[in-house]
């Protein structure tokens, strides 16, 4: 079989050109988080509706006021932590059983992937669950209850969450490992990003200029929709599943 219908979007996925040595790339973003309940930063009632940003996360915010910023983060932890994976972080889980050479590259800090069970990911914009010396970097250990105060490294540097703020330049080696994984992938689905924030935006389609099959998922349409090779208006929720059968019965 050459291709199989999707019939909810009438188009065709080229089913021949994947097997299991697929390389794969699961590209992820806020919207994949949302159908967790976790608000994104877009919303009218997300996290930014109410504070200014830039005193909640950049350096000058942190310097200017550590425990707004440190217990503003701690509301996101603990509103994070009771959440739970949904079913397209799970369907990732089963695509890499059946994808053995496959990443996930997030721009989420939130961590459920992990929860998911997904694996070889690569967290651009941080995690919120960990912490680090804002002077020498060194990753620190912290107690739930320290998490709340500030805290010193041994270098006498602040403690502050392993994310990336404004003004500040993603990590180098998971940048590039990402656009390593992307130029060599045979497949990608960028699921529930808005395709607006770079140099993440620039992954999927440098995964399509060098030959990637790209699908996006996404309920809205984004700025990389009329250059996806199939863009689907629904929640990952409900057609990731759908997905990982179509690839099954194909690749067994």
């Amino acid at each position: 079989m050459a291709s199989i219908f999707n019939a909810m979007n009438k188009q065709l996925i080229p089913m021949e050109r994947f097997n299991r040595d697929s390389q794969v790339v699961f590209f992820t973003g806020a919207g994949i988080s949302a159908e967790s309940g976790i608000s994104t930063f877009r919303d009218p009632d997300g996290h930014w509706s109410k504070h200014d940003p830039m005193k909640l996360a950049s350096q000058t915010g942190f310097q200017e006021n550590p425990v707004m910023v440190l217990n503003w983060y701690a509301d996101r932890r603990e509103a994070i932590q009771k959440a739970k994976p949904n079913a397209a972080h799970r369907t990732i889980s089963n695509f890499q059983k059946l994808f053995s050479n496959s990443v996930v590259i997030t721009q989420n800090v939130d961590g459920l992937h992990e929860r998911a069970g997904n694996r070889s990911i690569y967290e651009l914009h941080g995690n919120i669950h960990r912490h680090k010396c804002n002077s020498c970097g060194t990753m620190i250990e912290l107690a739930k209850r320290k998490m709340r105060i500030i805290n010193r490294c041994a270098c006498g540097g602040g403690v502050r969450p392993d994310v990336v703020w404004f003004g500040e330049s993603l990590p180098l080696g998971t940048i590039n490992a990402a656009f390593e994984a992307v130029q060599r992938c045979d497949l990608m689905f960028s699921i529930g990003t808005s395709a607006q924030v770079y140099p993440a935006a620039q992954l999927p389609v440098e995964a399509q200029s060098q030959g990637a099959f790209v699908i996006e998922i996404n309920p809205e349409p984004t700025p990389f929709s009329h250059l996806a090779d199939i863009s689907v208006r629904q929640e990952a929720g409900l057609i990731m599943p759908q997905l990982y059968e179509e690839f099954h019965a194909q690749l067994k």
